[in-house]
């Protein structure tokens, strides 16, 4: 089994493959699996070989989705592996939002041939005075894997904390971390945010969501913490909010042209999940996540096809992995099955247009290619792999 890397992969997560596995960071050729971090693959052709594709991260605007889900590869990501360093480099957005540490930094460099700069820095520190957090009431919008933890840590440092989530699985899923969060509406937080701190995912439903409608509805002098996707904010109507002062600060990890050179932010070179124990993580899981796809079919963290979870495949029995169109009926290719295996166990998933049949049967000798040809001929069927 070949596994191609695109970018650098944490030799910790690497070493979850089993040994017989090949890593490869020369050639694609032959390879049933890529890891990638940020590395672009809209323009890459993959050989017929891949079977999935794994990021060692959360976000996947780096991968044509839709296209590798016509193709019959799986994609996945990993949420959650990198959670932790990006809720600690949030909590630091914050301190540095409320104290101007950046401006008092500098004015240390720049005055750091004074010899009597101990004196000196008591007259000029006034000018980096800022707020405390402690009392201050946080907006999250989004409480998931990031978000929750952003909560959590924010309560234990005595702010008060008010969450924006439609997703009633999501929140019952970090009910223990949102334990000293109120979830309320989005126009109830803006009302009453000193910091709003934004952890969605980038889609077209979120792009620019941060923008002059939402922050006229906010508070005066709030502040914006984005450690999530920089296309969250509209640009341009954050530039106006800070010279209006609308927005006191808006701190981000991903700034680009326009926020770079802006008055009032407070840019950070995208660092939120740049740590040894996150890139480790995120690399372990996508090892795990290629594993259990390509020796068992399960489909763990895909976000282009649903989840299926067959657990452990029992010694001497195959399965049939089908990834298909969701109009096809898991019916008709069980019936398909059925015609010439005895059927052990089977499960089927559906996310969107595409859906996901994996069959556990009993097989004999001599009828291999049976089901997996037979099924191969159903119209909307994508791709058909056996596991012995």
């Amino acid at each position: 089994m070949k596994v191609f890397c695109l970018n650098k992969i944490s030799p910790v997560g690497l070493k979850v493959l089993p040994k017989e596995y090949e890593v490869s960071t020369e050639s694609i050729d032959g390879a049933s699996a890529v890891m990638v971090r940020s590395a672009a693959m809209h323009e890459m052709t993959l050989p017929e070989s891949v079977l999935c594709v794994a990021r060692a991260g959360a976000g996947v605007n780096n991968i044509p989705l839709d296209r590798f889900a016509d193709e019959g590869v799986v994609v996945f990501n990993t949420p959650g592996a990198n959670a932790n360093a990006v809720k600690e480099l949030t909590i630091a957005m914050m301190l540095l939002a409320a104290r101007d540490i950046e401006g008092s930094m500098e004015w240390v460099k720049a005055n750091k041939g004074d010899e009597l700069i101990n004196k000196s820095m008591e007259k000029a520190k006034g000018a980096y005075a800022g707020t405390e957090i402690l009392g201050k009431t946080l907006g999250i919008i989004g409480c998931g894997a990031i978000g929750a933890l952003v909560a959590d840590a924010a309560t234990k440092l005595g702010m008060r904390v008010l969450g924006v989530e439609p997703s009633e699985a999501t929140i019952e899923r970090n009910k223990e971390l949102l334990k000293g969060t109120k979830i309320v509406s989005m126009d109830e937080m803006l009302k009453e945010a000193d910091y709003i701190s934004v952890h969605v995912p980038l889609m077209d439903a979120t792009k620019g969501m941060i923008n002059a409608s939402l922050l006229a509805k906010a508070k005066d002098g709030v502040i914006i913490i984005n450690a999530a996707r920089d296309a969250l904010v509209n640009d341009d109507d954050m530039k106006v909010a800070l010279e209006n002062k609308k927005v006191r600060r808006y701190v981000t990890d991903f700034p680009n042209y326009k926020t770079a050179n802006m008055e009032g932010v407070v840019a950070i070179s995208h660092l939120g999940a740049s740590t040894e124990e996150a890139e480790d993580n995120c690399a372990a899981m996508a090892a795990k996540e290629i594993v259990e796809f390509v020796e068992k079919g399960n489909i763990i963290n895909s976000v282009n096809y649903p989840r299926i979870d067959m657990g452990e495949k029992e010694e001497g029995n195959r399965r049939l992995v089908v990834l298909h169109q969701a109009s096809l009926s898991a019916n008709e290719i069980l019936k398909v099955v059925g015609e010439c295996k005895q059927i052990v166990k089977s499960c089927t998933g559906v996310k969107g247009e595409k859906a996901a049949t994996v069959i556990e049967f009993t097989h004999k000798d001599g009828v291999e290619k049976c089901a997996k040809e037979a099924v191969g001929k159903l119209p909307g069927v994508i791709r058909v792999r056996a596991i012995h």
